[in-house]
């Protein structure tokens, strides 16, 4: 029998296709050794994004394909994930520790856009990824209510600002350094500094995901983002109705303008299932946010349900990730992330850090 060759099982690898990065192994760069010996195959596959279970699957597809051939008797599959930082916009750096800043923005308000923020935050966290949730919604700050966080945050150095944590993810808000029923009546030079503070002088430590949580609109808040804050992709939800359509593509294409990467939709609301008779209608309409992504040309990432269960474990403090990590709701954030993070996954390197600082001095 003649000896098994790499060309092979690339062949084979090829058949293989990651379901989030929507790219074969071999396209989409994820096969990183392969070691021949005899009639046994060791594969390793690393991912560019957290994929939490799924690595198990995709592990066991390999094996089986590769397994399939005749030539081959045995195949050792490994799947790992290395999160890299991704580039910014062209006028900024990146924060030292923090590999990518993703904002996740809605032209408007009530769309689900902070239940989203979190609980693709938290499902981040599920995967594996180390993530951070920061609260940019200055005027109506909602992520310690739905994170279950009270208290105000500590400083030890009286200038920096320690995170909050739950649930395994660090946060800062402006939620927890005024009382809940507080108003913020601020201008929006004070509004854009209080972001820019809360970003800077929080001692975030190492993540791979800084989850966004942008008020609605595009106006001084989103600008100062755009503008001052390093980030690798924002995400745009809506739901399916045209209104909310309308201003969903404002948000999209200053995103657009300002060079940050769109990494996708998201559709809100997408459907209700009556909990009494399992009815399912499309109260706000159907099939919006997929006709704004194709018409935009960026990833439909995914739809939720309108279901109150979702905004009751919000409203608790403890979302739908947390609350019911095995529910068909977990499932559907989940996959958004997955996809989301492997999108961003596509973009190009921050390799800035890999390189030495060259200083010329007077001898």
């Amino acid at each position: 029998m003649s000896e098994l060759t790499r060309e092979q099982v690339d062949t084979l690898l090829k058949d293989v296709q990651d379901r989030y990065a929507e790219k074969d192994l071999i396209a989409s760069n994820s096969v990183k050794d392969v070691d021949i010996k005899g009639d046994t195959v060791f594969v390793r596959i690393v991912q560019g994004y957290p994929s939490g279970e799924y690595r198990v699957e995709l592990a066991e597809a390999v094996k089986q394909k590769l397994e399939s051939d005749p030539a081959i008797n045995k195949a050792e599959v490994t799947v790992e994930q290395d999160i890299t930082a991704h580039t910014v916009q062209k006028s900024l750096k990146r924060i030292e520790g923090i590999k990518n800043i993703v904002a996740v923005a809605s032209g408007k308000g009530g769309v689900g856009k902070s239940t989203t923020s979190v609980n693709l935050a938290l499902a981040l966290a599920a995967d594996g990824a180390s993530v951070g949730m920061l609260d940019a919604d200055i005027y109506g700050p909602s992520q310690p209510r739905m994170l279950g966080i009270s208290g105000q945050p500590e400083s030890k150095d009286g200038k920096t600002l320690e995170p909050m944590e739950n649930y395994g993810i660090k946060t800062m808000s402006i939620g927890f350094l005024v009382d809940e029923e507080t108003p913020m009546i601020w201008r929006g030079p004070m509004v854009t500094q209080a972001l820019e503070q809360l970003l800077n002088d929080t001692n975030w430590g190492d993540l791979d995901y800084l989850v966004v949580d942008l008020p609605p609109g595009t106006g001084d808040t989103q600008l100062t983002l755009s503008q001052k804050i390093p980030v690798s992709g924002a995400v745009i939800v809506t739901t399916p109705q045209d209104i909310a359509l309308l201003d969903a593509r404002k948000g999209l294409k200053m995103f657009e303008k300002v060079e940050v990467p769109v990494l996708g939709v998201v559709e809100n609301m997408s459907i209700h299932i009556c909990s009494n008779c399992g009815h399912a209608e499309h109260i706000f309409g159907e099939g919006g946010g997929k006709r704004m992504a194709d018409e935009s040309e960026v990833d439909y990432l995914g739809a939720l349900p309108l279901d109150i269960t979702i905004c009751q474990q919000a409203d608790a403090g403890k979302p739908t990730v947390v609350a019911d990590p095995d529910s068909k709701n977990t499932e559907l954030y989940k996959d958004i992330s997955r996809r989301m993070a492997a999108k961003l996954a596509e973009q190009g390197k921050d390799y800035s850090t890999k390189f030495p600082n060259i200083v010329i001095q007077n001898t």
